[in-house]
């Protein structure tokens, strides 16, 4: 997979274009970026922890989730008896992407780290073979 077909990924995946993802709302934003020996993924996670996220990579398939679930009720709420939700919208909240990866990524140097709600994934690119010269045996 060459840097365009990947870049084609990341557009499906937002547009809804391949089965593996369900994009919606609550889709967090995805910056990916090249440099020469490296692609830097970064992905807006705002009032999530590293506790929260799932990061798994099959194959060349990079996957991110997460689930987040109603909070239990505080002590501040169990002592106001008075007050009551009008609109409680959130409760819970879930997502998945899903990434094909070039096939240039090295899977073993894969890392991440998270700060300030930002997930960030750096992958290193497999060191590239130099030319070798054949000599040639004399008969």
């Amino acid at each position: 997979m060459n840097e365009l077909s990947f870049i084609d990924s990341l557009f499906n995946d937002m547009m809804g274009n391949t089965p593996s993802v369900m994009y919606s709302a609550n889709a967090p934003r995805v910056d990916v970026k090249e440099e020469n020996n490296a692609y830097t993924l970064e992905m807006e996670l705002p009032g999530r922890t590293e506790k929260d996220v799932n990061i798994e990579l099959d194959h060349d398939n990079l996957t991110i989730a997460s689930k987040t679930e109603e909070t239990k009720e505080t002590k501040e709420d169990k002592k106001d008896k008075k007050a009551k939700y009008i609109l409680k919208e959130r409760r819970c909240s879930s997502f998945e992407r899903r990434f094909s990866l070039p096939a240039d990524v090295d899977a073993e140097s894969i890392k991440a780290n998270f700060k300030n709600g930002i997930l960030t994934i750096n992958m290193q690119k497999k060191a590239i073979a130099a030319p070798k010269h054949i000599a040639i045996e004399a008969c």
